[in-house]
């Protein structure tokens, strides 16, 4: 019988019991972004990061909380419950940003229908529990709360934050107004900058009561910005092949829409960041460049790329690409971008790519993660995209997804290997393989 001698030791509980039993920092009476500061305005600071989620009553998760690292993997069966987690995340930021309707949903990469299909069916489950997702920082501090029922006669689903119904009225008016604001930036910067000025006196378009709720909750939605904003990406090879035109999210939609038209932009106002991503893709052995013709006709979306094999001044466009090629070229700009969302979610992060690129991408998005203050939640069935984390390092995290014995969904986090002296380190591909460190079916 073989040696389980440096498998990774997995948690002996479920992550959602050590989350609750573990430490919490001291929280402050009022939340940072809206303490005031000694003369009496107030303070506003960049969002937060989100560091734990707890998701309750959303599909197959009755219960869940886990703690995020900057990078996040989610390994585990089909049918485990993987997409259900990210997808909880995207319904709860949404929200948060007053977007509960199919059509903001879809946009976020939720899979919608009708609300009794989104509701966990166990035989114990109330069927018409809220749908429940609170997000918060390092310090326990939250970010976004959110209670959701169904809107009546809405199909499919359109769904209602109940935890803002126990605001007042100008609360939610208030609530409603700074998101709108925090969708476009020069509008938040204005506010923001009128709020530190002259916190006193309402800008153009608010109403007193509106503005002083604004001063009491708006900072509590501009903390949360990094949750309002998450999206879940599954992009696809059509929509990147053909580049196809922006969506309703900007700059770039959960299927790889716009991809074509940011790149356009980050080459006329941020070519720092242009030139990262073609430095990036250099390992693909075969690369050389790729750049933007300049003598494009309205409408027409064309890259031409270099392969440095090729004849002298022979290129080719996106249409002749191979697909991992242009999962590499989004990932890149996703986690490079000043224009993406700080938090988002990848599911099915290998698609297309060879395993050993899997590893050295997985790396690469790490320290992309860490340079441009990103933090992603990734799914994956790949072993070798495990090879490329370091799980000594507390900001990269590995969860086995897994359903217990009633079938609800569970997260149990995965530690660093520990090896046995003299012996060869395991790799944790290879532990995964072998079952060491479960995500594997039981039943064949």
């Amino acid at each position: 019988m073989q040696k389980k001698s440096t498998s990774p030791r997995s948690a002996a509980k479920p992550a959602e019991k050590a989350a609750k039993a573990g430490p919490r920092a001291k929280r402050s009476a009022k939340p940072a972004a809206a303490r005031e500061g000694s003369n009496g305005a107030l303070t506003i600071v960049p969002p937060a990061e989100p560091r734990e989620v707890h998701i309750a009553s959303y599909k197959s998760i009755e219960d869940l909380r886990f703690e995020l690292g900057r990078v996040t993997i989610l390994i585990g069966e089909n049918g485990s419950g993987k997409t259900n987690v990210l997808e909880a995340i995207a319904i709860g930021g949404a929200a948060a940003a007053g977007k509960g309707g199919h059509e903001f949903l879809a946009s976020r990469g939720v899979r919608t229908t009708e609300p009794r299909f989104m509701r966990p069916a166990f035989p114990e489950s109330p069927p018409e529990s809220p749908i429940r997702i609170e997000t918060r920082d390092a310090g326990g501090n939250p970010l976004s709360t959110c209670a959701l029922v169904p809107k009546d006669g809405v199909a499919p689903a359109a769904w209602l934050n109940a935890a803002l119904l126990t605001r007042t009225m100008e609360e939610q008016e208030a609530l409603l107004q700074v998101s709108t604001a925090l969708a476009a930036d020069p509008q938040l910067d204005a506010l923001v900058r009128h709020l530190r000025s002259n916190p006193d006196v309402p800008a153009a378009g608010w109403s007193a009561e509106s503005w002083f709720a604004l001063k009491k909750l708006g900072t509590e939605v501009m903390r949360g910005k990094s949750v309002s904003d998450f999206l879940l990406f599954a992009p696809e090879n059509t929509a990147l092949r053909t580049f196809q035109a922006e969506g309703q999210i900007l700059p770039l939609g959960v299927k790889g829409e716009g991809l074509f038209a940011h790149l356009r932009d980050l080459a006329k106002h941020n070519e720092p960041i242009l030139t990262e991503i073609i430095e990036r893709l250099s390992f693909l052995e075969w690369f050389e460049r790729f750049e933007i013709p300049k003598d494009l006709g309205p409408g027409e979306r064309s890259l031409w790329i270099r392969d440095r094999y090729l004849a002298e001044g022979a290129v080719f466009d996106q249409r002749s690409a191979n697909e991992g090629f242009l999962m590499l070229l989004f990932y890149l700009t996703l986690f490079t971008s000043p224009h993406t969302p700080r938090f988002f979610a990848v599911d099915n992060i290998d698609a297309a790519l060879n395993p050993k690129l899997c590893s050295r991408l997985m790396e690469t998005l790490v320290s992309l993660a860490k340079k441009h203050g990103k933090q992603a939640i990734l799914t994956t069935h790949n072993p070798a995209v495990l090879d490329g984390l370091d799980l000594h390092d507390d900001e990269q995290r590995l969860y086995v997804i897994e359903r217990d014995r009633r079938g609800r969904t569970r997260a149990r986090r995965v530690g660093p290997p520990r090896p046995i002296e003299g012996e060869k380190p395991m790799k944790l591909s290879e532990a995964f393989l072998r079952g060491y460190i479960g995500g594997l079916p039981k039943n064949f």
